[in-house]
């Protein structure tokens, strides 16, 4: 894995930490940091959003105080 694939990857997680107040909320901001991920890696669009809207809102649902 190149470092640069590997600092995208790093920062895409850090970016799902980021939870909203609403499950609308989490769904868009794990969307939008998916896709942006799965664009810089050359991936698919729509897998990366649905896997970063569904990591967001798994996340935030099971850690509420660290959102």
């Amino acid at each position: 894995m190149s470092i640069k694939t590997l600092t995208l990857t790093l920062a895409a997680c850090a970016g799902l930490s980021a939870c909203g107040d609403t499950i609308g909320d989490q769904a868009l901001g794990g969307a939008a940091v998916g896709a942006g991920a799965a664009a810089i890696t050359s991936g698919s669009l729509a897998q990366g959003a649905a896997i970063g809207a569904a990591g967001n809102i798994a996340y935030c649902q099971i850690n509420p105080n660290r959102c």
